[in-house]
């Protein structure tokens, strides 16, 4: 079976520039229309933290690097996160989610089903529990010491976004359609997980690593080693 080469990339609030030179004419026309400063502001990270990921990822593929502003990432009707180079398809898949101050990004080669999402750690309540995990993932956290648990459930919910966006389907879907079982432990703080569509018996594999406060995770269509973090 093939195998996957995965690239993240973080950033936090702090780290987006104060000029907007960056952006690409389409990217200004939609920062634009943002009313509300924190979600301009969470907008601008994500497209921040991709374009940085991007350049670096494309430089060390064999490709120009390209200006920031030659690249452009829409929102595709779905919703999903699609880059373009100088108007036309870039060859990349990327996944990208921002939560609080923070925002990740996850790359691979194109034309890859690829997921990843970014969660604080926090309690979840017992009507969460009933109302977004499966049977399975309940009895798991049945079973979980009580102080692991707002590790746990945020590391099941947050695997469950990144395989919901593989099936290019979001929270559209019900939550417990999807099925996370959790790995053993990879090096460098990762560890692994599989994701399973309940319906379609499709199967994801990915990773996950909890840092400063936060849960990361990765799913993708084809099993891969460990992200490699990209220096940018």
């Amino acid at each position: 079976m093939d195998h996957l080469t995965l690239y993240s990339f973080s950033q936090t609030l702090a780290d987006l520039p104060a000029d907007e030179s960056w952006l690409a004419a389409g990217e200004r026309d939609r920062v634009a229309v943002f009313r509300f400063p924190k979600r301009r502001n969470d907008w601008l990270l994500g497209r921040w933290t991709a374009k940085q990921a991007l350049h670096s990822f494309l430089a060390q593929s064999g490709h120009d690097a390209p200006e920031y502003r030659a690249l452009e990432i829409r929102s595709a009707p779905d919703g999903a996160p699609e880059v373009f180079l100088n108007g036309q398809p870039a060859p990349v898949s990327l996944a990208l989610s921002h939560s609080g101050r923070e925002a990740f990004c996850v790359i691979s080669r194109p034309g890859i089903a690829l997921g990843c999402d970014l969660e604080a750690i926090q309690a979840r309540d017992q009507a969460f529990i009933e109302d977004y995990l499966g049977d399975e993932e309940r009895l798991l956290m049945a079973h979980a010491p009580a102080e692991e648990q707002p590790l746990l459930a945020t590391l099941i919910w947050s695997a469950k976004e990144s395989a919901l966006k593989c099936l290019r389907e979001g929270l559209r879907r019900d939550t417990r359609s999807v099925l996370v079982s959790v790995g053993g432990a990879g090096k460098s703080g990762w560890s692994s997980l599989t994701v399973r569509c309940l319906e379609s018996s499709r199967l994801f594999y990915g990773w996950w690593r909890s840092a400063g406060g936060y849960v990361q995770t990765v799913t993708a269509e084809l099993p891969a080693g460990e992200p490699l973090e990209l220096r940018v």
